[in-house]
């Protein structure tokens, strides 16, 4: 079912009225340019949905509705797997989940605090949601780099994310392997950092046998690679394949029913680069060299790879660099 928002209204004060939960003191809820993306909920399990973001990066066009975010209907209350780019975004999806329950949203988990997956919370936070992620995001919170990317997102994502926008820190902190259960379903929140960043976190939904993998995985497309530990992101992978859902829901792209293979494309790439840049570093090659000569033909069909690779490929050249540095080669 397609959610349109395009009048310009107060989207946070219509999501608290969707949210039983919500609190006396959250109704002075800030307002934002209401979203025109549609919102649509895709069922995956009897309780499991999820929004699919548009493909691309994030930019004025798409609103910044590029990543995915899900939801798990328990019968006493919602659990939410990340939050959206902006806070109007956030409060459209509250409104989503508004229409499929009137349970009211329990718990909101960050899969990593990148700004298209977490902007949304205020929204959240408004209805009187727990936020939950990971404990090392608290090393990330601690610099200047969120208040430099709220600063870029209050340009290019214009009035989408204003001057009222602000960064929303968990409530609690996430250490280890942490296990909960909320209306008749158990739930597995698995660090899985470092890796696509340090503070990965998925979160299992165990008798749905649906796995929210954020940027850990992607179905059928090539990943943002961006400044990772592609090492450490190759041994959480493999930690995601012992788990072996029948379902993964992935930051971007579309979900996977057929998580053998989707684990496996994710893999070889990343096992790709790191072979590539790193025989470029044995043999002194500039990136430009070793970039052109490089035969990109397994990987260049896939969706993203025109907007990511060059960029995933020289992060990785560099992180060669330094792995060599380290053990001197």
């Amino acid at each position: 079912m397609a959610i349109a928002h395009r009048a310009r209204t107060t989207v946070l004060a219509c999501a608290l009225a969707l949210a039983c939960a919500a609190p006396a003191s959250a109704q002075a809820a800030e307002e934002f340019e209401a979203v025109g993306v549609p919102i649509e909920p895709i069922r995956i399990t009897d309780r499991v949905y999820y929004v699919r973001g548009q493909a691309g990066m994030v930019s004025g066009e798409n609103e910044g509705f590029n990543s995915n975010a899900g939801f798990v209907v328990t019968d006493d209350g919602v659990v939410v797997f990340d939050a959206l780019g902006t806070p109007a975004l956030g409060a459209a999806l509250l409104e989503a989940i508004g229409e499929i329950t009137a349970q009211p949203v329990r718990r909101v988990i960050i899969s990593h605090y990148h700004s298209d997956h977490f902007y949304g919370l205020q929204a959240f936070e408004a209805a009187g949601a727990e936020i939950w992620a990971d404990e090392r995001v608290r090393g990330y919170l601690a610099t200047d780099a969120p208040a430099a990317r709220l600063a870029e997102r209050r340009e290019s994502l214009w009035p989408w994310v204003n001057e009222k926008s602000r960064i929303v820190a968990p409530d609690h902190h996430v250490s280890g392997i942490t296990r909960f259960a909320l209306g008749g379903i158990d739930f597995t929140v698995l660090p899985a950092g470092p890796a696509h960043t340090d503070e990965d976190l998925m979160l299992l939904v165990e008798q749905e046998s649906v796995l929210f993998a954020g940027d850990v995985m992607f179905a059928g497309r090539v990943p943002y690679v961006g400044e990772a530990d592609s090492g450490a992101w190759l041994e959480a992978l493999d930690r995601l394949a012992e788990i072996a859902p029948r379902h993964v829901v992935t930051g971007h792209g579309p979900h996977s029913d057929d998580v053998v293979a989707d684990v496996d494309l994710t893999r070889r790439y990343l096992r790709y680069l790191r072979k590539a840049m790193g025989e470029a570093i044995e043999d002194l090659e500039t990136f430009e060299e070793v970039y052109e000569r490089t035969d990109w033909a397994e990987f260049e069909h896939l969706p993203a790879f025109e907007a990511a690779n060059r960029v995933n490929a020289y992060n990785t050249y560099l992180l060669m660099q330094r792995e060599a540095l380290r053990t001197g080669n």
